[in-house]
This record gives C-alpha cells, sequence and structure tokens, in this order.
C-alpha cells in the first residue's frame, strides 16, 4: 500500500524543469499532424531549429550577415528523443542550452514541454560548427563570445 502511496504523491508533484538560456513558445498547428493526429516526427526537427535561431537572434547573431561574410553555422549531428506527442493546438514551450564542446564545435541541449502540464514531449542534443569561406570548420567569435555569456 505505501508504494501505491508514494506514487500518488510522485504523480501530484508539480515538475521541476532546468534552467535554460532560451525559452520560446508556440502552438501546433493543424497541417503540422499526420494521419495519426499528432506531430509528424520531422516537425520536430523544425522547432527545435526555429528556437535555435531565435536564440541566435536574441543573441545578435545574425544568419544573413553571416552568410554574406562566407561563415555558415550548420548542424553536423542531431540526436531527438521522442517522449510523448503533441496534438493539434496544444500550446508548448522549447527550452535551448548551449555549451562548447570543442574548439570548433557548440552542442545544444533542448528540449520541448507541453504548456498544459510541463510534460516533457522531446529531448535532443543538437551539434554544430561554424563553416568558413573554404567550407572549412572554425572557431567563430561571435559563438564563443555566446557561449562565454551562459558559462
Amino acid at each position: 500500500m505505501w508504494f501505491f502511496e508514494a506514487s500518488l504523491v510522485l504523480l501530484m508533484k508539480k515538475v521541476e524543469v532546468m534552467d535554460y538560456h532560451h525559452q520560446m513558445n508556440l502552438k501546433v498547428r493543424d497541417y503540422e499532424c499526420d494521419m495519426q493526429h499528432v506531430v509528424n516526427n520531422a516537425v520536430y526537427q523544425q522547432y527545435l531549429e526555429h528556437a535555435r535561431h531565435e536564440f541566435f537572434h536574441e543573441s545578435e547573431i545574425n544568419f544573413a550577415q553571416l552568410a554574406k561574410e562566407g561563415i555558415n553555422l550548420v548542424v553536423i549531428r542531431a540526436e531527438v528523443d521522442y517522449k510523448s506527442s503533441l496534438k493539434s493546438g496544444d500550446d508548448f514551450w522549447i527550452g535551448s542550452n548551449i555549451q562548447k564542446i570543442s574548439r570548433v564545435r557548440f552542442c545544444f541541449l533542448q528540449d520541448i514541454y507541453r504548456q498544459s502540464d510541463n510534460r516533457l514531449m522531446v529531448q535532443a542534443k543538437v551539434i554544430g560548427t561554424a563553416l568558413n569561406h573554404k567550407g572549412r570548420p572554425f572557431a567563430y567569435d561571435g559563438l564563443i563570445t555566446m557561449m562565454n555569456q551562459w558559462r
């Protein structure tokens, strides 16, 4: 009996979420859902990318200007763990953290939570790098400054 009571207490506790360097809110649109009436797995990648772009924008990193200068920020690896499914009309939020993992690579740790109950829906680890005008990885000063800000 005590096991059932302890489990019930755990279920009733408010979900604790970690602190994030950046957060943004979105809402699921009908056309993002598949025949099973849940968000298609590929759409989550778009949500995550949108959050990364907003994070960069708010950190004053301008993709268009970088491209003109021959600098491209690119994803080289993405790991996505799907925990549960969002449905049409769900409000949700994305939390993003960034960290340096080598001289030329950075990592975004991103989570998607359903707004109504703060349920974790997706966890992602996205690794990227900056490419110079020759297509070679390099340590872009703007990213270094951004990551130092979040240590």
